[in-house]
């Protein structure tokens, strides 16, 4: 990702999604709304299915612990 600075930093996100196109978009809203980038300052090399054995994300891990996830809207 390109910072207001100028700096561009290489890092690694993961996240639960259905499909690589809804990880694609949660990495996108999370990363500008929390460093408040636009898409276009933001460039994904790879997006890719781990196992559970490879997550190193505690919330990620916790998610993969429930039995189910309930969406109250």
């Amino acid at each position: 990702m390109k910072l207001r600075s100028g700096e561009i930093r290489k890092f690694r996100v993961e996240v639960r999604a259905l499909s690589p196109e809804h990880a694609l978009d949660k990495v996108y809203s999370d990363l500008g709304s929390r460093h408040k980038l636009t898409r276009r300052h933001i460039k994904i090399q790879s997006i890719k299915e781990i196992s559970e054995d490879e997550v190193t994300s505690e919330y990620v891990r916790g998610l993969l612990a429930l039995d189910r996830i309930v969406v109250i809207e």
